[in-house]
This record gives C-alpha cells, structure tokens and sequence, in this order.
C-alpha cells in the first residue's frame, strides 16, 4: 500500500496568496518593491531561500539582520492577514477519508511552528499524525529532507510515497527524494508548470484527488 506526504500551504489549506502579500508588504516596508508575480513563484521554498531570491531580485545580497527582520515582519503581517486558515475544498474529508481506509500519511512543510499550528487545527489533524516541519531538517525545499525525513518517520520506503504539493518547488524535491508526485491546481501553479516538474497526475484540488485515489492504487 502506498502512502502519501502533504504539502500544507496551497496543497490543504488556502493560505498561499495570504503569504505573498505579506512578503510583499515586508518588502516595501523595508524599501524593496517586488512584483506579486515574483514573490508568487517562490512561495513553498523555506523563509531563508526566499531571502536569498529576494537577494537575486535585487541584485545585491541581504545581510543576517535583514534577513532575519524581513521573516519576523512576515509573520506578523501573515497572522494578520489570515487570523483563520481554511481549508481547502475537500482536504479535510481526503484526510479523513485516508485515516478511515487505514492509508498511512503525513505532512511536510517549510512552515514552522507556532504558525503552521492553526492550519493544522482547521484540518483536524489527530494528535499522532506525522508532521515534518522547517526546523526538523537541514535543508529544506526544493531539497528532499522534508520528504524522506516524513517517509521514515512513517516507516515507509520513499519508493512507496506519493508526494502530494502545488508548487514546482514541493514536486522537484519530491523527484530528488525518489517519489511520485501528485499536483494540485490549488496553489496558482498551471497544469503544464506542474506537469514540466515531474507531477506524475495533475488533479483540481484535494476533493478531486479524493475522487481519483482508486486510480492510483492508493486504497487496500
């Protein structure tokens, strides 16, 4: 039986445009304007690579301090932004539906704590569930530690783990991991972008992913 790894942010909950426009704002605060669109396309990656593709943008490296106050003022225009995170159409029933047919699964995340706990909480997850988060590895996305940290955590081989994301960023690290991957439209990324990164099915969002697990040999 295969199991199968979450991302969280634009996978289960709809929160993505929420951390753009908090980025965004952090930025222009600290006198460095970027376009929605770019910051869009980085959304998934830990807060400290986004630091370093802002540096990109701008053409000039981000010192510590800078770096470390632009990820604080995150935070706190995200929690703003979103005192309450919704899930997305049918993520709560998918889980659900999974943990019924006794379908091993967990959540990996370049969030962290305590701001990915009420995400958490509006998907009803059981206090045992496996969930890998931004502090429990060395590197994270599009680097594989998410991933295989979750799959061990499980007990499952990585070759038996579907990932399941919505960003290019969740699929290249799922190919580096030796994983299939599922795509979500939910997060913004098109059905070609998600096919390019090595998405094996492309599905609308978790209510229709629901709807197609026979098809891909999860269910016993």
């Amino acid at each position: 039986m295969r199991a199968l790894i979450f991302d969280l942010d634009g996978t289960l909950v709809d929160t993505v445009y929420a951390h753009v426009f908090a980025w965004q704002q952090a930025l222009a605060e600290a006198g460095m304007p970027i376009d929605g669109w770019r910051i869009h396309r980085r959304i998934g990656m830990s807060g400290g690579l986004f630091a370093r593709a802002v540096a990109r943008e701008l053409g000039r490296p981000l010192a510590k301090d800078e770096t470390e106050a632009l990820q604080r003022r995150h935070g706190e225009l995200y929690a703003q932004l979103l005192p309450v995170r919704r899930p997305l159409p049918g993520a709560v029933e998918l889980l659900r539906h999974l943990r019924e047919a006794g379908v091993a699964y967990g959540i990996a995340t370049s969030g962290a704590r305590p701001q990915i706990d009420a995400s958490l909480e509006s998907l009803e997850i059981e206090p045992e569930a496996v969930v890998i988060e931004r502090g429990d590895v060395a590197r994270a996305k599009p680097e594989p530690d998410l991933f295989l940290a979750c799959a061990e955590r499980m007990g499952v081989s990585p070759q038996d783990c579907y990932v399941v994301g919505d960003a290019v960023w969740d699929l290249l690290a799922a190919r580096r991991a030796n994983m299939l991957s599922i795509g979500l439209l939910s997060g913004g990324y098109g059905e070609d972008e998600l096919t390019r990164a090595g998405a094996y099915r492309v599905y609308r969002d978790a209510a229709e992913l629901d709807d197609s697990l026979d098809e891909l040999g999860v269910l016993p």
